[in-house]
């Protein structure tokens, strides 16, 4: 790094920290403490306000940003959601220019924005991308959820369900207490406190209708984060298909959820899922028609013969 990049990363340093010694600089920028001290100078001589504390570090004069950039919390989550996105999606080399940016960008916001931006940023997350497009009702929602999960209100909507209860019913309404935002598989999901269930539950936006924000107020609880939230897995039903050649790429690009192991074999290709029941990817087997075969188990090979037995009878 040369002298000029030095400078300007540790005004970008001191504009993201309060407090900064010269010792730090010096390996963060691998280079001696007695070169820090002339960069200082340098940077005091140009005009940068930069302060000395006697035992405790350099620091910039308070309300001095470089650049003169001002973003609202809004559009600054914008863009850090941005480089989230490319540092879990992209190779490793822009994964490091992403986290680079990311460094930048927040240094350059005033304390106020970054501290919004922040919270903002702890309530969602970026999974998977899919290639399912996000209706205009669905983007809605997530403005509203997100508000209502800043301002520490409940909401209440009406949900379908997947699939039916013991009663046969997929319909209900719930009132929660929304923790986080995430995006998987294509579609928002919102992980909230359920007051029907008593425990945490997800919902896909997708499903819901006639979504409001109640005044009733909740307080997030201190011990949860949704960065490293894992929901329990009861996922106990194994499933076994094998998939013909001349498909086997297509079913490793599908991205299936449930799939845990691929297997290429002379036959074809072997794939395991888990799942909670064979409903949960009865649609998805099916589709590949004749193409691939169900192995185990064989109450589920049963289901899937009576379900073309059934598209037979149609034609």
């Amino acid at each position: 790094m040369n002298k000029t990049d030095r400078m300007l990363a540790i005004v970008l340093e001191l504009q993201q920290r309060k407090v900064v010694r010269a010792e730090d600089l010096a390996s963060i920028y691998e280079t001696s403490v007695r070169t820090i001290y002339r960069d200082i100078q340098a940077l005091s001589e140009a005009g940068v306000p930069v302060m000395g504390a006697p035992g405790q570090g350099y620091s910039l004069m308070e309300g001095y940003f470089l650049p003169p950039v001002m973003f609202t919390a809004e559009e600054a989550v914008a863009l850090l959601i941005g480089t989230d996105f490319v540092e879990q999606r992209f190779d490793a080399g822009y994964g490091l220019k992403a986290q680079a940016s990311r460094k930048k960008l927040e240094s350059i916001l005033p304390e106020p924005v970054r501290a919004d931006a922040s919270r903002v940023r702890k309530t969602m997350r970026l999974l998977t991308t899919g290639n399912q497009a996000t209706s205009g009702e669905e983007k809605d929602y997530v403005e509203m959820v997100r508000r209502a999960i800043l301002e520490g209100r409940k909401v209440e909507f009406h949900y379908v369900k997947k699939m039916p209860d013991s009663r046969g019913d997929r319909k209900s309404i719930r009132s929660a207490a929304p923790y986080g935002l995430v995006f998987l598989q294509g579609s928002w999901t919102l992980v909230a406190w359920c007051d029907l269930r008593q425990g945490i539950r997800h919902f896909r936006l997708s499903r819901m209708k006639d979504l409001t924000v109640l005044e009733e107020r909740f307080e997030m609880p201190p011990d949860f984060d949704l960065a490293d939230y894992r929901p329990p897995d009861d996922r106990n039903l194994q499933v076994r298909i094998l998939a013909n050649p001349d498909i086997a790429d297509r079913v490793k690009e599908s991205g299936n959820y449930y799939m845990e192991t691929l297997e290429e074999c002379e036959d074809g290709l072997l794939v395991s899922l888990r799942v909670r029941r064979p409903e949960e990817i009865i649609q998805w087997v099916l589709g590949w028609g004749s193409n691939v075969v169900v192995l185990e188990p064989e109450s589920f090979r049963d289901q899937i013969r009576d379900e073309a037995e059934k598209m037979l009878k149609r034609y």
